[in-house]
């Protein structure tokens, strides 16, 4: 056998080390049990500053950065930070300074949507795990492109999908699966609820404080517009999905989860802008129809009807049970024998065939436990309750929905490519176009 010089075997155990590094996700600090997790939180808006001061407020964790595009909002969720820990957070606009410190263990992201594949693709190449918010991704291919980040890098990557760590959901999914249910061939999913129009505004400087090229990322360059800013993002193509990716994608997931469903055969879409004749892209009107095999689970979503309510917190964590007809964030689980009515939020209850309730159970608000199954799977290393393999998935079905409204028609799915069979027209929305400055890489 050759005998190795030094330069030989440096360069050897190098390469070897960098295998090794690669295998664990380049991973070098596990975390003991009473370890603190230093946690950096993308996005200081409504969302992001909910989710900072419930981190916050745990023993065994430190906020140590707070950014976002708009500086204006950094010093008010600062200040719910910095009361439940006792120390304030580094603040700035550029998120890639936490990724930069290798004593942050943990990325928050609650960004807007365009935004949540490559920040949580940038976190795992820098050695974090991730907790990112709701809808999963921007686009089919991103979904997939986050899947294979967590898994190279060996990453914990939560979807923020609260309800799969709710116990009222979990006792429902055991449920559903008993001989007194029957076979589940039906699944409806809503989503409605009133909301405000958002007028008609023109395209204005950039305000002072925001660093508008970092918050467009990976979305095509346009000149400023308070529509397609703050929270309206939500009703633009560019940025988002519409309600069904805002609000629905808690429902589609929960009743796909309920199931046991992963990749749907075809799915219909249609609806429009039936209410709100205003800057709005998005539909306030939508039916999507998704086949499975055995099952076909159907979404309607109105976004004008005063009568059709989310539930409202004070029952979300009380005993009472929802008046079902107008549960505007319901799932209806349809058995052989039994029929379920399934709240979000608000418990669930179930009827057999002579319209009796046979069984019910009150529902809690699950916010802290699934902040809580995050923190503890940091530590272990676990599988969280609400992976990425899965939100990817539910994400995914939101997306097929809105493809098949935008070119208006029923497309067939071909599971192996996560794409549409013979219809390059719908195929061309599996994947965005990105800005050479934030694209998301082929290979991650």
């Amino acid at each position: 056998m050759k005998k190795m010089n030094r330069r030989e075997f440096l360069n050897a155990s190098t390469k070897a080390a960098m295998a090794v590094g690669l295998a664990a996700g380049f991973s070098t600090n596990v975390l003991g049990a009473n370890e603190k997790v230093v946690v950096g939180v993308m996005g200081a808006g409504n969302r992001g500053k909910f989710l900072a001061t419930r981190f916050a407020g745990l023993k065994d964790v430190e906020i140590r950065y707070l950014v976002d595009p708009d500086s204006r909002l950094l010093e008010g969720c600062a200040m719910g930070v910095e009361e439940r820990q006792g120390k304030k957070p580094q603040l700035g606009q550029d998120f890639r300074r936490m990724l930069d410190d290798k004593g942050v263990d943990a990325v928050v992201i609650a960004t807007p949507d365009h935004w949540h594949a490559l920040g949580t693709i940038l976190a795992c190449q820098a050695g974090k795990d991730v907790y990112v918010e709701k809808p999963a991704s921007h686009s089919v291919w991103e979904g997939r492109k986050m899947i294979e980040a967590k898994e190279r890098y060996n990453r914990v990557v939560q979807v923020g999908t609260q309800n799969r760590s709710a116990a009222h959901c979990q006792q429902a999914y055991e449920y559903i699966r008993s001989k007194d249910f029957g076979k589940v061939r039906f699944v409806r999913v809503l989503n409605s609820r009133p909301c405000t129009p958002i007028g008609r505004t023109e395209d204005e400087e950039v305000p002072e404080g925001v660093d508008y090229d970092l918050w467009l990322g990976p979305a095509k360059m346009r000149p400023f517009n308070r529509n397609h800013f703050h929270y309206n993002w939500h009703w633009f193509w560019e940025y988002s999905g519409g309600d069904i990716a805002k609000d629905g994608v808690h429902q589609v997931d929960l009743g796909r989860w309920l199931i046991g469903a992963t990749q749907p055969k075809s799915v219909y879409s249609t609806g429009g802008s039936h209410f709100f004749h205003d800057d709005q892209e998005t539909p306030d009107t939508q039916v999507v129809n998704w086949d499975f095999d055995g099952v076909t689970m159907v979404f309607e979503q109105t976004l004008w009807t005063p009568y059709m309510k989310k539930t409202p917190n004070q029952m979300c964590n009380s005993d009472n049970l929802l008046t079902w007809p107008f549960s505007g964030t319901r799932i209806e689980i349809y058995g052989r024998k039994q029929q379920m009515f399934l709240g979000r939020h608000g418990g669930w209850e179930v009827f057999n065939a002579k319209w009796e309730s046979v069984r019910n159970q009150p529902g809690r608000l699950a916010d802290n436990a699934h902040r809580d199954n995050f923190i503890e799977c940091v530590h272990t290393r676990k599988a969280p309750n609400a992976p990425i393999e899965e939100g990817h998935l539910s994400a995914a079905l939101c997306h097929y929905g809105n493809i098949s409204y935008l070119v208006g028609r029923k497309l067939v799915i071909d599971p192996e490519i996560e794409g549409f069979i013979d219809d390059p027209a719908a195929n061309s929305y599996i994947k965005r176009t990105y800005r050479d400055k934030w694209t998301v890489p082929e290979e991650v």
